[in-house]
Order: C-alpha cells, then structure tokens, then sequence
C-alpha cells in the first residue's frame, strides 16, 4: 500500500523505451477514479509517461530496488538481513 493507504500498481517501462537492464518493475500509486494525470510517478521518483510502461498482473521480473525501499515497513531489524 501507499503511504496515503492507497493501492499500487507494478509496471515496468516497454522494451525500446530504455535498454534491458532499466526494465526494472516500479510501484506506482493508482490515481484516484477519472484522473488521468500527465505522467504518473513512481515511489522511487522515475516519471512515467503515457505509452511507456506496462502494467504487470502479477511479481515478475528485476524490482526496482529503491521503490522496494520506499515501501518497506519500517523499524527496528525489518531489513537487518536483507544485504
């Protein structure tokens, strides 16, 4: 979830959008109902356009690591061991 509890969709750029290796999937806070926004930002701060990006349906593929991060729970020993 969001940090405003709002729900977050997994979508990664299409291929001839950027190379292979940034292919990587963002978590993307969903607009509210009927917005379409300019560009949709993820947790990480990389700014999707319209047409660039697929939504994906389900885990798969490298996560983006830091919009991974952002939407860690936080505290004490969560992520001791997570390299």
């Amino acid at each position: 979830m969001a940090e405003n509890g709002g729900m977050l969709a997994l979508v990664r750029l299409r291929r001839g959008v950027v190379g292979e290796s940034r292919r990587v999937c963002h978590l993307i806070p969903v607009p509210p109902a009927g917005a379409v926004p300019a560009q949709l930002t993820a947790l990480c701060g990389e700014a999707i356009f319209p047409g660039e990006a697929e939504v994906l349906d389900g885990l798969r593929g490298m996560p983006c690591h830091a919009c991974l991060m952002r939407n860690a729970p936080s505290g004490p020993g969560l992520l001791a061991n997570a390299g």
